[in-house]
C-alpha cells in the first residue's frame, strides 16, 4: 500500500477502512501552478475539489465525487531561516520525514501527536495533537502558510500578512483553500526523557491536577474493565542519550504493542466474552520503563492494529469527572471494549477551529478495532463527552453538526463568515463540511 491509503478501481479508502469514495478524476500536481490550473479545470467542469493526504482520518472530510488532489509529489522542505527558527516545507511531506530531516539539521518541532504518517498539511487541517502543558497541537506551531482558494489564486498567510486567514486556515479542514505550503517554528533538537509506567486508574484520577502540572508531556492509557492504567512522562533532559536497546525496543514496542495486541484482537472479535480477561492481561503486559532520545523517538510510535477512534476535547477541568462518567458507562452498557482509552491534554490556543480554542483542553479517546461494532460505545460515549461541551477531533468519528458547533465554538461565526468570502461557490465542500460547518 502507497503511503496514500488507497483501494480498486478508482475508489479511495481511508486508513481506517471506514470511509470510502469514488472521484471523477484523480490529480497529482507537481507544483502550486499545476494545483491552480487543477482547480481552475474543475471549476470549469463543475466539479468539487478535495485534497486528501494520507487518509488517516476517520471521518469523510477527505471524501469527495469530485476532483481528488493527492499531495505526494509537492513535499521535501523548501527553506531552513536559522535567525527565524523557522522551516517551510511542502504540504504533501509526511511529518516522519520533516522529522527526520530536521534531526538531520539539528533541528526539532517542539511537540508532536503520536504517530507520523500523515502529511503536514493533513495532520494541521484536522488539528491532530499531542500531549503538553504548555505546547500545544501541531498547527499551534505554525508560523505561515500559503493556500490556493477557489479561484486559483495563491494566499501567504501568517500574523501580519492576511491575519484573519490566518488565524483560521492552521485548521481549515480543507474549506477554505488548499494548502500547498507551511512554514513551522523550529528549534535546535533537545532531548526527552520518558517515564512509563502503570499506575491506578484510581491515583490517576485523583493525582491528575498534580501529574499534569509536574509534567511538561502527560498522558495515560485507560484499560476499560480493570483498574489500570498505563502513564508516561515525557520531560526535556540534559542527556545522556539512552534509547530504547533494539531487541527490547522490538519486543516492547512491535511484539506486544502491536503483535501481541492485534492478536488480542481477533480473540475479542471471536469471543467477545473473553475481552476484560483479555484487558487484564494486556494492561499488565507493559513493564515501567525509561529512556532518553530525540523528541520523534520519544512522541511517536508504530500503530500497526487498525482502529476506528473517536476523540473529544472537553476543558481541562471537566476530564475527571468525564473519565469517572467513563468508566460507569462501560461497567453498565455491557459492552466489550478491547482497546485502551486515552487521555491527554492541550493549553488554550487562538486558532478559530482549533478543538483548543480559548480553553485548556484534555482529550478523550475511544477506539474499537477496525471491523468491530464500534456505534453503540462511541454513541454512549459522545453523549457523556457532549454534556461536557466537548469538542470533537475533526478528523475522528463524531456526530456533530453546525448548530452544535456554534454553541461550543464562539468563533464559529467567524470561520464560517470567512468561508463565504474564500470559497463562495462551495468549490471545497462535501457531506462532512455541509454537515459540520452548515450549508
Amino acid at each position: 500500500m502507497s503511503s496514500t491509503a488507497s483501494g480498486r478501481n478508482g475508489t479511495w479508502r481511508n486508513w481506517g477502512g471506514n470511509v470510502a469514495a469514488r472521484p471523477a478524476r484523480e490529480v497529482t500536481p507537481a507544483s502550486v501552478e499545476e494545483l491552480s490550473a487543477a482547480i481552475r479545470r474543475a471549476a470549469e467542469d463543475g466539479l468539487k475539489v478535495k485534497a486528501v493526504g494520507s487518509g488517516h482520518s476517520f471521518t469523510s472530510i477527505a471524501a469527495t465525487d469530485g476532483v481528488l488532489i493527492r499531495p505526494q509529489l509537492l513535499t521535501g522542505i523548501r527553506n531552513i531561516d536559522r535567525d527565524a527558527m523557522t522551516v517551510t516545507v511542502e504540504a504533501g511531506t509526511p511529518l516522519k520525514r520533516l522529522n527526520m530531516a530536521l534531526a538531520r539539521e539539528g533541528l526539532s518541532l517542539t511537540n508532536m501527536g503520536d504517530i507520523m504518517e500523515q502529511t503536514v498539511s493533513g495532520a494541521t487541517s484536522t488539528g491532530t495533537h499531542g500531549t503538553g502543558r504548555d505546547s500545544g497541537s501541531i498547527a499551534a506551531q505554525i508560523k505561515g502558510l500559503e493556500l490556493v482558494t477557489a479561484d486559483g489564486s495563491v494566499l501567504s498567510c501568517s500574523e501580519k500578512e492576511n491575519p484573519e486567514v490566518f488565524a483560521a486556515a492552521r485548521i481549515g479542514l480543507g474549506a477554505l483553500g488548499i494548502v500547498t505550503a507551511i512554514t513551522f517554528a523550529v528549534e535546535p533538537i533537545f532531548l526527552l526523557s520518558a517515564r512509563e509506567e502503570p499506575m491506578p486508574f484510581d491515583k490517576v484520577l485523583a493525582d491528575f491536577d498534580e501529574l499534569w502540572a509536574e509534567n511538561e508531556h502527560f498522558e495515560f492509557y485507560w484499560f476499560p474493565h480493570t483498574g489500570s492504567t498505563n502513564t508516561k512522562r515525557n520531560n526535556r533532559s540534559a542527556g545522556p542519550e539512552k534509547p530504547v536497546g533494539q531487541v527490547a525496543g522490538w519486543f516492547e514496542d512491535e511484539f506486544l504493542s502491536n503483535g501481541v495486541f492485534q492478536v488480542a484482537q481477533w480473540v475479542g472479535r471471536a469471543v467477545p466474552s473473553a475481552i476484560p480477561a483479555i484487558a487484564q492481561i494486556s494492561s499488565k503486559a507493559l513493564s515501567a520503563r525509561t529512556y532518553t532520545d530525540i523528541p520523534y523517538k520519544v512522541f511517536t510510535s508504530p500503530r500497526r492494529v487498525r482502529f476506528v477512534e473517536m476523540e473529544y476535547a472537553v476543558p481541562r477541568e471537566a476530564v475527571v469527572e468525564t473519565l469517572r462518567e467513563l468508566r460507569a458507562m462501560v461497567e453498565r452498557s455491557g459492552l466489550k471494549v478491547s482497546f485502551p482509552v486515552e487521555v491527554r491534554t492541550a493549553p488554550a490556543d487562538d486558532i478559530t477551529l482549533s478543538t483548543a480554542s480559548g480553553r485548556d483542553s484534555a482529550y478523550i479517546a475511544v477506539h474499537m478495532a477496525k471491523g468491530a461494532p464500534y456505534q453503540r460505545y462511541f454513541t454512549a460515549a459522545e453523549r457523556i463527552f457532549t454534556a461536557h461541551e466537548g469538542r470533537p477531533h475533526w478528523g475522528k468519528v463524531h456526530t456533530r453538526d453546525a448548530e452544535y458547533f456554534a454553541r461550543v465554538y464562539p468563533r464559529f461565526g467567524e470561520f464560517t463568515a470567512l468561508r463565504d468570502r474564500l470559497d463562495p461557490d462551495r468549490r471545497f465542500q462535501n457531506d462532512y463540511l455541509r454537515r459540520v460547518l452548515g450549508a
